[in-house]
């Protein structure tokens, strides 16, 4: 979940995995590897993983310390048998449980139910991690072959009627059962799934669902596929040092760097539309025409006429959708989407938007207003255009607060920040980290650390994967390999962290801007989601929860950097040692509320633009460009500024499991800003609030509705004006 493109953990469970199935991005690498070009990664210096080697090391037990997949066993061309057994074993074992003689009770039917399909969640939480991170032909093609054969699997056991019936029965009699609480969750969110699914449509209806389910999930891979390469295509060369302005050097040394690996044999630098690559570009050249050609680059991408465009498939996805809402019984998609998050409705939703939308759209007005009247000071004749913002907003925030976001780096080396969330956690949960360089990886840039509870057991697995490269996805997210439960043993869940920071280059350090910090500090906040969940089902651990509640434990963390006493943690300078001055923290401080009428407007127009789209009753296609033209016209956009996602290039939403859900985000910032006021109130590692937190918050799960779970924590429900005071809307609210 995250920042956009973040991923949270998904299980392959009765809760998750029949809602989606869906790779959430795949790769795209030049030239074509077959099974025996391929080395494994090298075994010295590592602990042997599996017994045999002859076997799918997918399939035979996982003998690495804390039983971590073994990475540097496994084939590209393992995966595809691999789910396939998998999807064949969970039949095997539905099968067994529809078969049964015995009448249909708790343990027999949902506990049965729960435990099945383990090696294909086994296998594929490694394979959709891979895929995002680590991809290669080999996997994107199988993950396209796999995606409709995983859809039919999905639909085919919520349809089952015969498992329905035993479904149906345990829950008719769940009052006189004597079930736990965690117990009747389960049983009450398995049963209202299928319903939702389709369990009760005729014969003909669920045999037109399952050409949807299948059709979709062919339409989200080519999506993605078509998303990244039009993304590793696109290259902005450039041949004058003029044109990069004041880029920090290591910045520059790094665009140098991908010119030489692109094979410009020349004194130049190539500039991509990965975030740390062009918004940097755009925050600090002069040149204009180079920065409209950048960020016109990023905009059309999906939209270009080409064989990658995704106008289509935007326009199929949309229509396939609100049919299949429609056959579940539902007036739209949205309407069927949040029927099962917190908003419950697509009213509540729009509630919402609307209430920040005109102080955030008026805060933005008056932010163009300043970067044209600055444009002018300096006789440019023109109008402001997308291209633009952040290019003078930077040059106003240095002249309001001689303050540069990049001139931070020095102080945040990446593992600087990286110890900088551990020290947080130790600090509010009394969590231990141990670097382990045993451990198999999927590549050479991941770190691997044993978590340690603040009594010395085991707690978690954590991978760390921080910097940018082709076969990884945009964006930053967390995956879970394995997820916390209890029902058959003690299992531990194991993490990773993804993120595209650059990386070291020649003699300097991956250095990160202030806002990539604080993305390190929003992904470890769902891992923490992940680490800390004490529950007994998998299905209901960790992240799997409402997407307008998972969003929530990562963006609380974000907070936490912001602190002058927390940057004095961590933020030191990569060659003194030098500890962040303070009146630098003061700018930071000052300055925290620039730019936030822009920031939200971006955010919110994409947000719209999605409820706009999954709130349509008509299944026939549309035409996108028209349809979100004028959805940006009914919420009035400035010119100025474009969605942060448009159609084409919105895999949140077309390929990513956050349809009629993009706003969770600026929902979660409510829960998360009336939390953090709750430390603010006592003192920022307040023992016994952080204590509620992961009693009644990280550790739940989703064993209980998220606002009950709220209400524990907090004694309240939330409120709405932490999230307007810190993003500076209260005056304009009033």
């Amino acid at each position: 979940m995250c920042r956009p493109s973040n991923v949270t953990g998904k299980s392959i469970r009765i809760k998750k995995q029949f809602a989606g199935m869906l790779i959430i991005a795949l790769l795209v690498v030049n030239g074509c590897q077959q099974r025996g070009l391929l080395p494994r990664t090298s075994n010295i210096g590592r602990e042997s993983s599996v017994m045999n080697t002859t076997e799918n090391p997918l399939l035979t037990e996982w003998l690495a310390p804390f039983g971590v997949p073994p990475f540097d066993l496994i084939r590209d061309d393992d995966y595809l048998p691999a789910l396939r057994q998998g999807i064949a074993e969970q039949k095997a074992e539905i099968n067994t449980i529809t078969n049964s003689r015995e009448p249909a009770n708790f343990k027999n039917t949902i506990e049965a139910l729960e435990r099945s399909g383990g090696t294909l969640e086994k296998v594929d939480n490694v394979f959709e991690a891979v895929n995002s991170a680590n991809s290669n032909d080999i996997i994107r093609a199988t993950a396209l072959e796999i995606a409709p054969e995983q859809a039919t699997h999905s639909i085919n056991i919520l349809l089952n009627e015969k498992l329905f019936n035993r479904i149906r029965s345990v829950y008719r009699d769940r009052d006189t059962l004597g079930l736990g609480p965690e117990q009747m969750r389960l049983l009450e969110e398995t049963y209202k799934h299928f319903v939702r699914e389709g369990a009760e449509l005729d014969v003909d209806a669920k045999q037109r669902l399952r050409g949807i389910k299948s059709q979709l999930a062919t339409l989200s891979e080519q999506f993605s596929q078509n998303l990244l390469a039009e993304t590793n295509a696109f290259e902005l060369l450039v041949t004058d040092r003029a044109d990069l302005g004041d880029l920090p050097e290591s910045l520059v040394a790094l665009a140098g760097e991908e010119a030489k690996r692109r094979g410009h044999n020349c004194d130049c630098w190539v500039f991509t539309l990965q975030r740390p690559s062009i918004n940097p570009f755009l925050e600090y050249s002069p040149d204009r025409e180079l920065r409209r050609e950048i960020f016109q680059g990023y905009a059309m991408r999906g939209d270009n006429a080409n064989g990658a465009d995704n106008n289509n498939i935007v326009a199929q996805i949309v229509s396939l959708r609100a049919e299949e809402a429609q056959l579940l019984g539902f007036r739209t998609h949205a309407d069927y989407v949040l029927s099962d998050q917190m908003a419950e409705t697509p009213a509540r939703v729009y509630e919402l938007l609307d209430n920040i939308w005109v102080p955030a759209l008026q805060t933005a007005q008056a932010e163009r207003d300043a970067l044209q009247a600055m444009m002018k000071s300096e006789d440019i004749d023109a109008e402001l255009e997308g291209w633009d913002w952040r290019y003078y907003t930077e040059k106003l925030r240095k002249d309001n607060y001689d303050f540069d976001h990049d001139a931070l780096r020095p102080y945040f080396e990446y593992t600087a920040v990286r110890d900088g969330v551990f020290k947080l956690a130790h600090k509010l949960f009394g969590l231990r980290f141990e670097r382990r360089n045993n451990l198999p990886t999927w590549h050479e840039d991941q770190q691997v650390f044993a978590v340690f509870d603040a009594d010395g057991s085991h707690l978690a697995v954590l991978y760390m994967d921080f910097f940018i490269r082709e076969s990884k996805a945009g964006g930053a997210w967390m995956n879970s390999l394995r997820s916390q439960s209890r029902l058959d043993g003690d299992v531990r869940p194991i993490v990773t962290n993804n993120f595209n920071f650059p990386p070291p280059s020649g003699d300097s350090p991956a250095l990160l801007s202030f806002r990539e910090a604080e993305t390190v500090f929003h992904e470890f906040g769902h891992a923490l989601h992940g680490m800390l969940s004490d529950v007994t089902y998998r299905s209901l651990s960790g992240t799997n929860t409402p997407r307008d509640f998972v969003e929530f434990p990562s963006q609380v963390l974000e907070n936490w950097m912001r602190e002058p006493e927390v940057l004095r943690l961590f933020a030191k300078h990569y060659e003194t040692g030098e500890g962040i001055p303070d009146e630098i923290i003061e700018k930071i401080t000052a300055s925290e509320q620039f730019n936030k009428g822009f920031e939200t407007v971006e955010y919110m127009a994409a947000s719209y633009l999605d409820m706009a789209y999954h709130t349509q009753t008509v299944t026939d296609s549309i035409d996108t460009h028209s349809f979100e033209a004028g959805a940006m016209e009914k919420i009035h956009l400035i010119n100025e500024i474009i969605p942060r996602y448009r159609s084409a290039y919105f895999a949140h939403v077309f390929s990513g499991g956050y349809s009629a859900g993009y706003y969770s985000y600026l929902w979660s910032e409510v829960l998360d800003a009336d939390t953090f006021q709750a430390f603010k109130e006592t003192s920022l590692f307040d023992q016994e609030t952080a204590r509620k937190y992961r009693r009644h918050i990280l550790s739940k799960g989703n064993t209980r509705p998220g606002m009950e779970l709220y209400e524990e924590f907090r004694g309240r429900l939330p409120t709405i004006e932490p999230l307007l005071e810190k993003r500076g809307f209260l005056e304009n609210v009033r």
